[in-house]
């Protein structure tokens, strides 16, 4: 099964899906205790989740090993976060102005910041 285009994971999907790229794979078990341990879900809590993350198309059951089976993920980083920020940029009626502007006057984003993403422009405009 593909990805959906508009996947958007929820926070925890997104958390289980962070340990799940760390490890490149990885049984329910393994991505539990990949997990920082102050905020780590029950086993059973990350098994619902990451068998959600199937049903979506988000991962899938690549081997099984003895009882584990080992998951791995079809949904790459950059689609998951891309998916999530074009959703939140919609809440501006698409405009990355607000969102650039409260990082700029925030101080979350320094000029250093500013030139890497300036070079990434000046990148995509030579393709």
């Amino acid at each position: 099964m593909k990805p959906p285009k508009d996947f958007k994971p929820t926070r925890l999907e997104l958390e289980l899906l962070e340990a799940l790229w760390r490890l490149g794979s990885g049984s329910i078990r393994e991505i539990q205790e990949a997990l920082p341990a102050d905020r780590r879900p029950e086993y059973t809590t990350v098994q619902t989740i990451i068998y959600r993350l199937e049903e979506k198309g988000a991962v899938r059951r690549a081997k099984k090993i003895g009882n584990a089976h080992i998951f791995e993920p079809l949904v790459s980083r950059q689609s998951a976060i891309g998916s999530l920020i074009e959703d939140f940029l919609g809440h501006f009626g698409g405009s990355h102005e607000p969102l650039v502007a409260h990082l700029v006057e925030s101080g979350k984003i320094s000029s250093a910041d500013l030139k890497q993403m300036e070079k990434l422009l000046q990148e995509r405009r030579a393709k």
